[in-house]
């Protein structure tokens, strides 16, 4: 699999050579979607080039006709990617600062409707949330987010923090759990390879945060968090 990953370095730095004209071709016209596609499409080749195995699970408790918060444990690089691909929705995603400054893709990215957080600027991350939470409106955006914050040191669901959930308070949003497994295996944090396995995503039924205020967000916290801890222990039954 070590070669597998190298080669698939080589075919992502010679995509991203590809991607510059194509990129500043969509900023001049300023057209998103053949972007993202390619983008999803680049995932997908990722997934053949890998031979990751997929079994997802639970699709149906998702309405496609409205936008949703996706909030999933993190165990991987590889969640982001493979999440954003399954996602049946027009989905962005809320990343750190320093994924935002990744030459080409980063600026792709941003150009798209990613959107940056800084953990140490609460002001800017409370004016992200309005942005993000007047994209779900305004373009009927999804947005995934990973609670953790970060991924799993030890392959185990970790704390929750409470950005997401300003979220889902500003916009209204149901949240969808997702409990995802197999990732920490074939590629836990520090390891720059990809291992054999198969990843199981199991997408749990949404979590109504109407009437939900800042005063009783941590109950939705813990719904969402346990949502997802028992997808997490029916998977490995």
């Amino acid at each position: 699999m070590k070669l597998r990953t190298a080669f698939l370095v080589l075919v992502y730095v010679l995509l991203v050579l590809l991607l510059i004209p194509f990129l500043l071709l969509c900023m001049l016209v300023g057209t998103r979607a053949p972007l993202v596609a390619v983008g999803k499409w680049a995932m997908r080749l990722s997934r053949r080039i890998l031979g990751i195995r997929l079994d997802v699970r639970g699709l149906e408790n998702v309405d496609r006709g409205r936008p949703f918060i996706f909030m999933a444990n993190h165990l991987s690089f590889l969640d982001g990617p493979l999440l954003f691909i399954l996602i049946p929705h027009s989905v962005r995603v809320i990343i750190k600062k320093g994924v935002g400054r990744i030459p080409v893709v980063g600026l792709g990215m941003r150009f798209v409707g990613f959107l940056t957080v800084d953990r140490k600027g609460a002001r800017k991350g409370k004016a992200r949330i309005e942005l993000a939470a007047r994209m779900m409106r305004e373009r009927s955006y999804s947005f995934l987010i990973f609670p953790e914050g970060t991924r799993s040191r030890d392959g185990r669901l970790g704390a929750f923090r409470r950005g997401g959930f300003f979220l889902a308070l500003e916009s209204g949003a149901p949240i969808v759990p997702v409990a995802i497994r197999g990732t920490y295996e074939m590629m836990p944090r520090g390891r720059w390879y990809v291992g054999k396995g198969r990843v199981r995503v199991d997408f749990l039924a949404p979590v109504s945060s109407e009437g939900t205020s800042v005063e009783t967000m941590p109950d939705l916290m813990e719904k969402v968090r346990s949502a997802i801890a028992a997808g997490l222990e029916k998977g490995d039954a």
